[in-house]
């Protein structure tokens, strides 16, 4: 997800181009019907329009509002998994017992972080209905992907695997019991927030209340023309259109930022951040090279 500050209005209004041609055909339409054959019985008052409108507008603010919470709820949600990446790393590297260093320790520690960055990616691409072990083999070993690949949700696989190098450490000495513990209590935040994040996918915004809303605009713009004709003119075309546009771009807003995980340009930023992750839990491990260089994982423009 990447954002600059100049949107070409191609992209904006490319988002509703169909829509706003029609509006344009279906204005002039109306105005050739009054002026061309004198059918003035069409105007009706411009307060009908203003009541509708009025409710129209308390609909898309509640339908962005709530559009927009589940978008934010998304990255809040990979903003915890950010900072419980870290902890679990910080946890494994310090809470070792120093007086067991050895070369088993070393590899040991260097698996479970590069699993914990192989998690990171492998939720964000399951989460978008895409290969969740696409690039995480560089991060995990033979013996780790043949396992994982039995499993129809490898991010959840990848957790028991750390459940099960913990016990392993606890009994080869690495750590104790309370040590385990604290190590558990950070997997099990990991999961609840996959847990959230699955949610979040697989609840789908209420439909009955998009086509309602999206009546209700197409009600709204039919019934303009008819209260501005007799007013403006000609020149009730384009602020037909104008109005048009505010509140179909409103809605299709809306309609983009409700589902953060359908691998679009509105999307959580779930690769970036999943890059971000490895390069940190690398330098933790002292190691700053083999990570990825930094791509758009979107386009660039993507508000809409």
């Amino acid at each position: 997800m990447l954002l600059k500050n100049n949107i070409p209005l191609n992209y904006v209004f490319g988002k509703i181009r169909i829509e706003i041609l029609l509006v344009t055909v279906y204005s002039l339409a109306i105005n050739i019907l009054y002026y061309q054959y004198d059918f003035t019985n069409l105007v009706i008052p411009i307060a009908v329009p203003m009541v509708l409108g009025t409710v129209l507008s308390l609909l898309l603010a509640f339908r962005s509002n709530q559009a927009y919470d589940r978008w934010w709820e998304a990255r809040t949600i990979w903003g915890a998994i950010v900072n419980d990446s870290r902890s679990l790393t910080r946890q494994v590297l310090s809470l070792m017992d120093t007086t067991y260093q050895s070369d088993d320790l070393t590899l040991f520690q260097e698996r479970f972080v590069k699993r914990q960055a192989a998690w990171c990616y492998s939720l964000g691409q399951s989460l978008r209905k895409t290969d969740p072990l696409k690039g995480v083999d560089r991060l995990l070993s033979r013996r780790e992907l043949n396992y994982v690949m039995r499993y129809d949700n490898v991010p959840a696989a990848l957790l028991l695997l750390h459940a099960k190098d913990l016990k392993h450490a606890m009994e080869q000495g690495w750590i104790n019991q309370y040590q385990q513990i604290a190590l558990d209590q950070t997997l099990t935040r990991l999961c609840d927030a996959m847990g959230k994040c699955e949610r979040i996918k697989n609840t789908v915004f209420p439909a009955t209340y998009s086509l309602y809303t999206h009546f209700t605009v197409i009600f709204f713009i039919l019934l303009l023309p008819f209260a501005l004709i007799d007013v403006l003119g000609f020149m009730e075309i384009p602020l037909v259109v104008a109005i048009a546009s505010s509140f179909l771009l409103i809605e299709k807003m809306a309609i983009n930022l409700q589902d953060p995980f359908e691998n679009k340009p509105t999307d959580t930023p779930v690769t970036t951040i999943a890059r971000k992750i490895e390069k940190d839990l690398r330098q933790m491990l002292h190691e700053q090279d083999n990570v990825p260089e930094e791509q758009e994982e979107t386009p660039a423009y993507y508000v809409l």
